[in-house]
C-alpha cells in the first residue's frame, strides 16, 4: 500500500520545487477539473507544432481534463520527473505524454521489473538496458544515476537503487509521441496532433476487433489459440453478436499471411488490432515455413531451409563446401538439394519468399492503419531509443490509429497480454487501462487519453476518477464484485487487492473456486500469487487443471517457481493428462527439474499408478525417470561443485546465471555457501547474490532472506548494496 502513504504525504509536504525559469508551462484554460495533464515537449518541436498542440490541448480540456503545456530545452530527465511530481502533488495529475525528443531513461540493474529481459549487462549498454519510462511514471522507483550515452545525446542511464521499492505501481500514465526520426518527424507530430483533434468528436463504440497470431508463438498450440478466443468471449460478449466482429488469423491459414493481415489494420470500422508472434524493431514474424503433410511441399520447404543456410555461410564468406557436406551428413539429404543455393535467380526468389513472409516497416509505410488501437504483443517493435521503429508506423501513419502499444525491448510469451482489456469498452482510458498492466518495457505510442464511447458515460467518468484514488473508492470496487462484466469485478478484485493486500485472501481464494468465469479465476491466481500463502497453494494446485489453457499453463509455471514437495503430485498429474496441450507441456517438462529431485521420483511411482489407462504408459514411465536422473546429475554436476574454486570462473559464473531463468531450487544450499564465503571471488558473490534474488517463491525463500540479512552488515559496499537489494525483491508483495 505504499502508494497512499505516498499520496498521503504529499498532503503533508509537497516536493521540493525545482527552478523553473527556464521551463514555460502553460495552465489549464478550465478549473472545473476532477483531474490534470500534462504535455511534455521539448522547445524546437513546441516552436515548430505550436497550433497542433495548442489544439491537442483543448480537445483534452474538453474531455474534462485540465491539460498543461510543458515546453523546454530538457537537460536531463530529473528535469521532467520533478516537473510531473510537483503537478501530481498539487493539481491530481493522472497522465502525461512525451512529444519530440524528450530524455530517454536506459534502466539497468531492474530486469525483475521487466516480463523477460535478462541480458548480460556487461555487454553493449544500448542493448542491455532497458528504455523505460517507468522512470517517470512510477514516483516511488528510486534510481542512481550512472552516465549520458556518448553517441546518442538522448539516452540516460540509471540503475534502480537498493533502497528503492522492487516492484511497478504507476502513479501516472504515460505514452509517447515520438515518429520516425529525420526529415518528416516533426511534420509526423503535427499530422499525428492534427488527427487527434479530427477524431476527438467522433463517437467511436468498441465492436470490431482482429486478432492475429503469428508463427512460433505459443509453442504454436491450437489448445492456447483457442483458449484466447474463449476467453475475449467473455470479456467482449458483444463482438460475437450480429452488433459486432471479431476475426482470428493465424499463420497457418495461408502460405503468406502479410497481405491478409495488411487488410485487417486497415479496416476502415477496426476498432482493435492485436498481434501475437515474434518481432524486432523492424519486422513482424507473421509466417514460418509452410504447414505440409504432402511429400513434396514437405521437400521444398528442406530444400529452402538448406538453401537460407548456405546462402548466409556465403554471404558471411564461410567454407561452402564445408557447410553443404555438414547438412548432407547431419539431416542425410542430398547434395544435389543444395547444388542451385546460390544461383542468382534462385537467391532472389528466396530473399523474396522470405520477405513476403513478414510484416517490415516499409510494408507499413505504404499502408494505412486504420484500427484505433493496437497492441503489438511481440519482442522490441517498441524500441523507441532507435531512430526507426515498428510502433512508429502505426499510430504516427496517415491512418486512423491513434493508440499503439508495443514493447522496447523482448517480452515474455507466457503473460496475459488481453488482461484487463474489456474495461476499455466501458469508457475506460487508454492511459488508465495501462497503469493496471504495465511492465518495465511496456510502452503506449499516441494518445494515452483516447477513450472508446459508451453508453454509460457517468460510469466512465466514474471509473476514470477513480483509478486514480483507488483507496478512497472502496465501496466502488465493493460494488463492481458484483457486475455482469468480467474485466469490472477483475478491475476491482485488482484495486481491492491494493487496498487490503493480505486480507483478501480468503476472498480470492473463495472466487477462485466458485467463478464459472475463466478470466476472474485467472486474477485471482495472478493476485494470490503476490502473497505467496496457503490459499495461493490450494488454488495452484487446482489451477493446474483449470479449463483456461493459460491459467494452466501459468500455474505450471507458477509450481516451479515455488518447487514445494506437496505440488508435485499434482504437476505429475497435469503431464499425464495435458501431454496433447503443447505449450503447458512444454513448461512442465521446463519446470519438472526445478522440483525436488527424488521427492519427483518417489512421487511418480505413485502417481503413474492412477493413470493405468494411459496408452504406452511403461515407456513413459521410463522415459520420465530417465530425465530426472539426468536432471539430477546435472544439478550435481553444476551446483555440486560450484564451491570448487579450481573451476574455471567463466563456468561457475553461467552456472550461477542460470539460476535467473531456472529455479533449481535444490541448487540454493551450495549458493548460499558461495556467497557467505569472504575468501571467495567478489564478482562471483555478488552475481551469486543477485541471482538468489530471483527466487522469490522459492521453499527456500527463508534461508536466502537469513543468508542475505548477514550480509548487510558486510564492510563491502557492492556486496552490501546486493544484499539488501535482493532481501527487498525477495520481500516484496506488490501492494
Amino acid at each position: 500500500m505504499r502508494k497512499f502513504t505516498f499520496l498521503a504525504l504529499l498532503g503533508l509536504c509537497l516536493w521540493k520545487p525545482v527552478p523553473t525559469a527556464a521551463q514555460q508551462l502553460i495552465k489549464p484554460e478550465r478549473s472545473d477539473y476532477q483531474t490534470s495533464f500534462a504535455i511534455v515537449v521539448d522547445k524546437d518541436t513546441y516552436k515548430a507544432a505550436k497550433k497542433e498542440l495548442e489544439a491537442y490541448k483543448r480537445v483534452l480540456e474538453k474531455r474534462g481534463l485540465g491539460a498543461y503545456l510543458i515546453y523546454h530545452n530538457w537537460d536531463n530527465p530529473e528535469q521532467i520527473k520533478n516537473s510531473l511530481q510537483q503537478l501530481y502533488g498539487k493539481d491530481r495529475l493522472e497522465g502525461a505524454v512525451f512529444v519530440g525528443n524528450i530524455p530517454i531513461p536506459m534502466i539497468r540493474d531492474a530486469q525483475h521489473l521487466s516480463s523477460a529481459f535478462k541480458m548480460d549487462q556487461r555487454i553493449n549498454w544500448q542493448r542491455s538496458s532497458v528504455p523505460s519510462d517507468r522512470f517517470y511514471d512510477d514516483f516511488d522507483l528510486q534510481f542512481d544515476f550512472i552516465k549520458q550515452d556518448s553517441l546518442n545525446k538522448q539516452l540516460y542511464y540509471y540503475s534502480l537503487s537498493a533502497e528503492s521499492p522492487q516492484f511497478l505501481q504507476l502513479d501516472i500514465y504515460t505514452a509517447r509521441i515520438k515518429p520516425t526520426e529525420g526529415p518528416q518527424f516533426i511534420p509526423r507530430i503535427k499530422q499525428y496532433l492534427q488527427k487527434v483533434v479530427q477524431q476527438a468528436d467522433q463517437k467511436e463504440r468498441l465492436n470490431t476487433m482482429m486478432v492475429y497470431t503469428g508463427h512460433g508463438y505459443h509453442a504454436e498450440s491450437l489448445n492456447a489459440w483457442a483458449a484466447e478466443q474463449v476467453a475475449l468471449r467473455e470479456q467482449f460478449p458483444s463482438m460475437f453478436t450480429l452488433q459486432g466482429n471479431i476475426a482470428f488469423l493465424n499463420f497457418r491459414m495461408m502460405k503468406a499471411m502479410r497481405d491478409s493481415y495488411l487488410s485487417q489494420i486497415q479496416r476502415p470500422d477496426l476498432d482493435i488490432a492485436i498481434y501475437h508472434g515474434h518481432g524486432s524493431d523492424d519486422t513482424q514474424l507473421l509466417n514460418g515455413y509452410a504447414y505440409a503433410t504432402a511429400p513434396h511441399p514437405s521437400i521444398e520447404n528442406i530444400k529452402r531451409y538448406l538453401r537460407n543456410k548456405i546462402q548466409n555461410v556465403a554471404e558471411s564468406k564461410g567454407d561452402v563446401e564445408a557447410a553443404k557436406n555438414r547438412y548432407h551428413t547431419w539431416l542425410d539429404v542430398p547434395l544435389s538439394w543444395m547444388d542451385n543455393a546460390l544461383v542468382d535467380s534462385v537467391i532472389r526468389a528466396d530473399s523474396l519468399e522470405n520477405a513476403g513472409a513478414d510484416l517490415h516497416i516499409s510494408d507499413l509505410e505504404t499502408a494505412t492503419p486504420n484500427a484505433k488501437f493496437v497492441m503489438l504483443d511481440a519482442c522490441d517493435n517498441g524500441a523507441f531509443h532507435h531512430a526507426d521503429y515498428m510502433a512508429a508506423h502505426y499510430a504516427f501513419s496517415p491512418g486512423n490509429t491513434l493508440v499503439t502499444l508495443a514493447n522496447s525491448v523482448g517480452v515474455l510469451q507466457d503473460i496475459w497480454p488481453n488482461r484487463l482489456l474489456g474495461i476499455l469498452q466501458q469508457g475506460v482510458r487508454m492511459g488508465n487501462w495501462f497503469k493496471q498492466v504495465a511492465y518495465l518495457e511496456t510502452h503506449l505510442f499516441g494518445d494515452p487519453t483516447f477513450a472508446f464511447d459508451t453508453d454509460n458515460t457517468t460510469a466512465a467518468a466514474q471509473y476514470n476518477t477513480a483509478l486514480q484514488n483507488p483507496h478512497q473508492q472502496e465501496e466502488l470496487w465493493k460494488s463492481l464484485l458484483s457486475s455482469a462484466d468480467v474485466d469490472l469485478q477483475n478491475m476491482a478484485l485488482q484495486q481491492l487487492f491494493l487496498i487490503q493486500g493480505d486480507k483478501q485472501s480468503a476472498q480470492l481464494r473463495d472466487t477462485y473456486f466458485s467463478s464459472p468465469n475463466m478470466t476472474v479465476r485467472l486474477q485471482c491466481l495472478q493476485l494470490l500469487s503476490s502473497l505467496d500463502n496457503a490459499d495461493y497453494v490450494a488454488v495452484l494446485k487446482q489451477a493446474v487443471h483449470d479449463p483456461y489453457e493459460l491459467t494452466q499453463r501459468l500455474a505450471v509455471q507458477m509450481m516451479g517457481e515455488k518447487g514445494n514437495v506437496d505440488l508435485i503430485p499434482a504437476l505429475l498429474e497435469a503431464t499425464f493428462n495435458y501431454k496433447h496441450m503443447e505449450r503447458v507441456a512444454s513448461r512442465i517438462q521446463n519446470v519438472l527439474p526445478f522440483m525436488p529431485n527424488k521427492a519427483t521420483e518417489q512421487a511418480l511411482e505413485q502417481e503413474i499408478q492412477k493413470v493405468g489407462h494411459l496408452s504406452n504408459i511403461v515407456s513413459w514411465e521410463e522415459q520420465l525417470l530417465k530425465s530426472q536422473l539426468k536432471n539430477e546429475a546435472k544439478l550435481l554436476k553444476d551446483y555440486g561443485q560450484i564451491n570448487d574454486s579450481s573451476r574455471d570462473k567463466k563456468e561457475r559464473f553461467f552456472s550461477i546465471r542460470t539460476l535467473r531463468a531456472y529455479r533449481y531450487h535444490e541448487a540454493i544450499p551450495y549458493i548460499i555457501t558461495l556467497i557467505l564465503n569472504e575468501n571467495e571471488d567478489r564478482d562471483l558473490r555478488i552475481h551469486a547474490i543477485e541471482a538468489l534474488s530471483w527466487f522469490p517463491k522459492s521453499y527456500a525463500k527463508q534461508a536466502i532472506i537469513e543468508a542475505c540479512q548477514s550480509l548487510t552488515g558486510s564492510n563491502d559496499l557492492a556486496i552490501k548494496k546486493q544484499a539488501i537489494k535482493t532481501l527487498a525483491i525477495l520481500n516484496c508483495k506488490g501492494y
